[in-house]
């Protein structure tokens, strides 16, 4: 499955905790994040990631794309809740395509943990079916 990994400027320590306590789950699937959380996964796991551009510059969209084009099966995306973002409405747009495409989607850490174990017992198997993947 291919699940993008996506952070805030200040949760990005928390998806290198959360992407290394579940390393050995995350290795068995495609990666993707946007630019400065893609390096550092990289940088501080042995996770191989697919960067794109960081979020304000088009990273959201980029995401966003491979939904639209049922290529992307999962988004962890810690948010900065208290924090304004400049780039809002794609982050906007991004959870919108989520819903729209029924698109697993986690914001915080307790819900990625649940998605995460959800995947290993095989609870989102049905992504696999269909056309999609044939």
């Amino acid at each position: 499955m291919n699940i993008a990994l996506i952070a805030h400027d200040r949760k990005k320590d928390d998806l290198i905790q959360f992407a290394l306590a579940y390393e050995p789950i995350l290795a068995e699937h495609g990666l993707y994040a946007t630019g400065t959380t893609g390096q550092r996964i990289i940088d501080e796991t042995n996770l191989s990631v697919t960067r794109f551009r960081s979020g304000p510059l088009g990273g959201d969209q980029q995401i966003g794309a491979m939904i639209a084009q049922d290529e992307m099966d999962m988004i962890i995306f810690f948010r900065d809740p208290l924090t304004a973002q400049p780039h809002e409405p794609d982050v906007t747009a991004l959870i919108r395509l989520c819903d729209v495409y029924g698109i697993p989607l986690a914001t915080n850490m307790g819900t990625a943990e649940v998605l995460l174990k959800g995947l290993k017992e095989g609870f989102i198997d049905w992504r696999l079916l269909g056309e999609r993947r044939g």
